[in-house]
């Protein structure tokens, strides 16, 4: 079975984190879509791999968002954060507890921190929905 250029056989590894095929689904629908990755400022490594075009790491990264405390980027998802990724931006502690609270309070969500990373961006100002669809 082939789809987008990705192969699986029947009972096999697939060949990319999950993470990433929403991302890579996207850019092959609509290859005029922007996307915009969010980390913590805390557990930067991501971010500052992509500003700098090598792997960067975190030592024992301390943040709310736990779901993000890896050291570094894997070598098999590196290069594909670089060719799918437009931009990487960071969010405070702040911002992502504030994000978590608007989605306990107002929508009446419980999710880990890690899942309110993009409405941290957008409450915190790091990224703009101005013109977006």
């Amino acid at each position: 079975m082939s789809s987008w250029g990705l192969s699986m056989r029947p009972q096999s590894r697939p060949r990319f984190k999950i993470c990433w095929c929403p991302e890579i689904a996207a850019k092959h629908l609509n290859p005029a879509c922007r996307m915009i990755g969010i980390e913590p400022e805390l557990a930067d490594d991501a971010t500052r791999s992509f500003r700098t075009r090598e792997l960067q790491t975190v030592k024992n990264p301390v943040t709310i968002a736990d779901g993000t405390r890896t050291t570094s980027m894997g070598s098999l998802t590196f290069p594909l954060m670089l060719e799918h990724v437009d931009d990487m931006q960071t969010v405070s502690e702040q911002a992502i507890m504030d994000a978590v609270a608007y989605l306990f309070y107002r929508m009446k969500l419980v999710v880990e921190p890690s899942g309110a990373l993009g409405l941290a961006a957008l409450l915190s100002g790091a990224v703009s929905a101005q013109g977006m669809v």
